[in-house]
């Protein structure tokens, strides 16, 4: 398993193509990646699945091609809090 946070941060977009090339040999090898990335463009264009970590819950894995940015974004939010409860101060 290789776990790649922000594997194009701060590289030019030649790098950052050997990189997804680089992954994409990996997956088709059978290795499972985990990309961590701010960089939602990113994420979708080279990931087959998607998932959001928000406030220690983990999202439902859907499959890339079927999320939308804004989906993501409701995601990012954090599951919807129980009304009944008060937050901790």
């Amino acid at each position: 398993m290789l776990i790649a946070a922000q594997p194009t941060w701060g590289v030019d977009a030649k790098s950052a193509a050997e990189i997804h090339t680089a992954l994409d040999q990996l997956a088709r090898a059978g290795a499972a990646i985990l990309i961590i990335s701010q960089d939602l463009d990113e994420l979708l264009s080279i990931c087959d699945r998607f998932a959001v970590l928000a406030n220690g819950h983990l999202s439902d894995v859907r499959a890339s091609a079927d999320v939308t940015v804004a989906e993501i974004g409701l995601l990012m939010g954090g599951p919807a809090s129980d009304p009944g409860q008060e937050s901790a101060a």
